[in-house]
């Protein structure tokens, strides 16, 4: 097989064309700005949780019981914690015989009013007292839930800090991480800043199993680049539902057009 090859004649207009498009080329380099045709690099990356919630108690007192341990999965309104209660729990049943006997007393009246056998005002207070007492049973079960610590997310137990018997006041008990999906962190040179972009595809190769490359996609890109460094911050997700890809590895990313 022959291959032709053909000379452009110096100083025609093939020439010129090869020279403006290496000037075109210079300049862009001289200026920083990211050859769009050019494959995006490697960027180093840092696998985190998507969300990191730290535990308190609204209120101060003494754990009676922390359901969940290390590495346990915990799931939205799951019950971790118990604080100790008995006197919350006297107060629901106090409340609640008031309002049953309010309730009792307001029928009668209401009924007695039907008769004419009492004026409307006996028949308003006893609405009045009937009333008050739901209010007040109301506000005395929601002091009894502030002393059951459930969980806000679906994920797993970090970290647990405290055991029954000790005292809750100002101390975190237990840190939650959510890790599907799986939030990855990479920081770019600002020569490639508009070639990344929301939406785009990526393979993250963690430090652990590198030839087993995971599908990520663009979620954030930052708008402002950082001037002592020179670089931006770019978020990804990874899909983790079966919670295999532990978070805190470091890895490589490689973004897609």
């Amino acid at each position: 097989m022959m291959i032709e090859r053909k000379q452009l004649p110096p100083g025609g207009s093939g020439s010129r064309a090869v020279l403006r498009r290496g000037g075109v080329l210079l300049a862009a380099l001289a200026l920083g700005a990211p050859l769009h045709a050019a494959p995006l690099p490697e960027f180093d990356c840092l696998i985190e949780p998507n969300m990191s919630v730290e535990l308190r108690s609204p209120v101060d007192g003494v754990i009676a019981s922390i359901a969940v341990d290390r590495a346990d999965a915990v799931k939205p309104g799951q019950v971790l914690v118990k604080l100790r209660a008995e006197v919350e729990e006297a107060g629901v049943a106090l409340a609640g015989t008031k309002a049953d006997h309010d309730q009792r007393k307001q029928a009668r009246a209401r009924a007695l009013y039907k008769q004419k056998a009492i004026p409307l005002s006996d028949k308003d207070e006893a609405d009045s007292l009937a009333r008050l007492s739901e209010l007040q049973l109301r506000h005395a079960r929601e002091t009894l839930n502030l002393r059951t610590i459930r969980s806000p997310i679906d994920g797993v137990v970090a970290e647990r800090f405290l055991s029954p018997g000790e005292s809750v006041k100002d101390k975190t008990i237990l840190k939650l991480v959510q890790i599907d999906p799986l939030r990855v962190e990479v920081v770019a040179p600002a020569a490639w800043f508009g070639a990344v972009r929301p939406g785009m595809r990526a393979e993250v190769r963690p430090e652990v199993n590198p030839q087993r490359p995971l599908a990520a996609k663009v979620t954030i890109v930052d708008k402002v680049i950082d001037p002592a460094s020179g670089t931006f911050s770019v978020r990804l997700e990874i899909p983790n539902p079966d919670h295999a890809v532990p978070s805190g590895l470091r890895c490589k990313v490689r973004l897609h057009e």
